[in-house]
């Protein structure tokens, strides 16, 4: 049978806030466990929670960005079930009347660009962090995470791949990033996704029996974890069993999921509102203003990319993927780079160099001033595009400007014809049989003249006088 998968994401986008959402604690990474902790994150008795107002700012900036409606009148409520990292037994979540509804993003497929629609965004406090040490026969709780603001994305069950998903998540991890509100670091659980897949056969409207997925702390994870997924259901099914709902981990050593527990449904958490909160009303004023703060979004950025720079949608789609690539790209341009030079640049050489470094675009050892300054030595003709992969690795090692290492090392382009014709003549009086190859009709053997005199040449030799110099003595 031809199956056809049903994906829905929900992730979690922990917020940017210096403070915990309901109490003065901090957020910082790696403080020494149970550090960053209060009466208030810890539930003790006799305490009341105080809404962060950032934490509210930060999810109607994503709300608006994802083209959702922000509800005027929103509640908080209480998620009740027991779990060591869960010190007052309940988690401060939204249920019921979440900030945002009925929203969107748009991803790019290979049959197009695909909007996926977002069923809503909505706040909760994040739980603490246990670690099991086996050895010990112990499991140790730090309560610094509890309280951590979180972000909460639920998609509709819109996506159809596992590729997809993978879109999808990279969008929402740009806008979040572009927007300045998550630092999308998946290793460090600042930006988490939890997958629920069924599948059904093809055509059919009716959703089959869901798994949740959890476990998934990168883009190549949830696609791997999907795929599995969709290729035991359809295993089971085809053998005559059933899908049985449940929450299941993704091993990433043995890329396969195992089951954890039985899914629960919402009834299951006991959900009512929090009598320690009021309801949050968001008047029409500050919905307008944080619309105006808004920044180009990547969406937008790649729209802009393609129409006014010319850029193919390739191109558009990898430079926009970070806030920090586009502003380099951007700045490169601000300094004369031509689009198209400079985008093969940057994806090239820029973008190797990053990833070997572990560096951003915002760190790199290039900067954009000196990208834009070693292509006018090449759209000048003072040194080759070979000759530019030089000076860029020597100036990734050095930090000198490109045309520095240009005078010291010598590098400059040879565009005398007298001197190529002097270097050619020699190349071809070394090889006259294939001189007479060539002239028989062997047509190919135009590259191995060319790679002999540039090579004689070190490179040095203008490209495009040596290909008129041949062609004329050839």
């Amino acid at each position: 049978m031809d199956w056809e998968p049903v994906i829905g994401l929900e992730v979690h986008a922990q917020l940017k806030t210096d403070t915990k959402i309901f109490c003065g604690c901090s957020t910082r990474f790696g403080a020494p466990p149970n550090t960053h902790v209060c009466p208030v994150c810890l539930g003790l008795p006799g305490v009341l929670p105080v809404l962060n107002r950032k934490v509210v700012e930060f999810t109607i900036r994503m709300g608006l960005a994802t083209h959702c409606r922000i509800e005027r009148e929103s509640r908080f409520a209480r998620k009740n079930y027991f779990y060591p990292d869960l010190p007052k037994g309940y988690q401060i979540s939204q249920y019921e009347l979440p900030i945002a509804t009925q929203g969107f993003v748009t991803i790019q497929t290979d049959n197009g660009p695909q909007r996926i629609g977002i069923t809503r965004i909505h706040m909760e406090e994040d739980a603490g962090k246990l670690s099991h040490a086996p050895d010990r026969g112990v499991s140790l709780v730090d309560f610094n995470r509890t309280g951590v603001p979180l972000m909460e994305i639920v998609s509709e069950p819109d996506l159809r791949s596992p590729k997809a998903a993978g879109a999808y998540l990279r969008q929402l991890r740009a806008i979040v990033r572009y927007l300045g509100i998550c630092d999308g670091n998946l290793e460090e659980g600042s930006f988490r996704c939890d997958a629920n897949v069924s599948i059904r056969p093809r055509g059919s409207t009716e959703l089959g029996t869901r798994t949740e997925l959890k476990n998934l702390n990168s883009f190549k994870f949830v696609e791997k974890a999907l795929q599995y997924e969709i290729l035991r259901q359809q295993e089971v099914l085809a053998d005559g069993g059933e899908v049985v709902q449940e929450t299941r981990l993704f091993d990433a050593g043995t890329q396969r999921t195992h089951s954890m527990r039985g899914k629960e449904e919402a009834h299951d958490y006991r959900y009512f509102p929090d009598p320690d909160l009021l309801p949050l009303v968001i008047e029409k004023e500050w919905v307008e203003a944080v619309s105006a703060s808004l920044p180009e979004l990547p969406e937008q950025r790649r729209q802009r990319f393609e129409k006014d720079l010319g850029l193919p949608p390739y191109d558009a789609e990898l430079l926009t993927s970070t806030k920090e690539v586009a502003d380099y790209f951007e700045e490169c341009l601000g300094h004369g780079a031509q689009p198209k030079a400079a985008s093969n640049w940057i994806m090239g050489p820029l973008m190797g160099l990053l990833n070997a470094r572990g560096a951003t675009a915002d760190a790199s050892p290039v900067p954009a001033k000196a990208l834009a300054e070693l292509l006018r030595l090449i759209d000048d003709g003072r040194i080759s595009g070979k000759i530019g992969k030089t000076v860029f690795e020597e100036m990734a090692a050095s930090g000198k400007p490109p045309e520095a290492i240009v005078e010291e090392k010598g590098l400059v382009q040879v565009s005398d014809t007298a001197s190529i014709e002097a270097v050619v003549d020699k190349i071809l009086q070394r090889h006259p049989q294939e001189v007479e190859a060539y002239r028989g009709g062997k047509t190919k053997l135009f590259g191995f003249f060319m790679g002999q005199v540039m090579k004689e040449t070190r490179g040095k030799a203008n490209p495009k006088t040596v290909s008129e110099v041949l062609n004329k003595r050839l």
